[in-house]
């Protein structure tokens, strides 16, 4: 599948996944079952993170998670839209991550699959706001947290991209 993705810059040298394609769009409502189809493409693959080296695996439950969990659920409007078309750059995402956290399983349910924790990276993407005439406005740069699981078989999984925040700083201009 094809996808329009590029890594860019900002004017403080922090790197933005510029995501150039709507995919999932609608006036309503995000059709999670199209993210949750369009995620299953990645299922499989590993991608590596530039700033700490880490190699982060695409498991099967990511579509799942991603589609399903308690946050995906709370979210409305640009931000449920903002996570939906996120998923097309999920490599990126990872690729320019940085602030590699730790944290200690707190829940019962994840000691099977996360034993040894989770890590939490910081990552931005941007996505194109069109103009009536259909010609790229501005972008929105958001901000998200990528929640790592370190399963018992050592690796580091993608689970989920939770803490999605729109900057208010000024959009990029296109």
């Amino acid at each position: 599948m094809e996808r329009n993705v590029n890594i860019v810059r900002d004017v403080n040298g922090n790197n933005i996944v510029i995501i150039n394609d709507i995919r999932f769009k609608g006036k309503r409502s995000v059709n999670w079952d199209d993210v949750k189809a369009y995620l299953e493409i990645f299922v499989g693959e590993f991608y590596e993170i530039a700033d700490t080296k880490d190699i982060i695996y695409i498991g099967n439950d990511l579509p799942d998670e991603y589609t399903g969990s308690k946050y995906t659920y709370s979210l409305k409007g640009t931000i449920a839209k903002a996570k939906a078309n996120a998923a097309q750059g999920i490599p990126e995402m990872l690729e320019i991550a940085v602030g590699k956290k730790f944290e200690q399983n707190r829940e019962t349910k994840h000691q099977w699959n996360a034993r040894n924790g989770w890590y939490r990276y910081d990552s931005r993407f941007a996505l194109p706001v069109f103009a009536e005439n259909g010609e790229v406005e501005r972008y929105n740069v958001f901000h998200a947290s990528m929640l790592i699981r370190h399963a018992n078989d050592g690796k580091l999984y993608l689970y989920d991209i939770l803490e999605i925040k729109k900057e208010t700083s000024n959009p990029l201009e296109s």
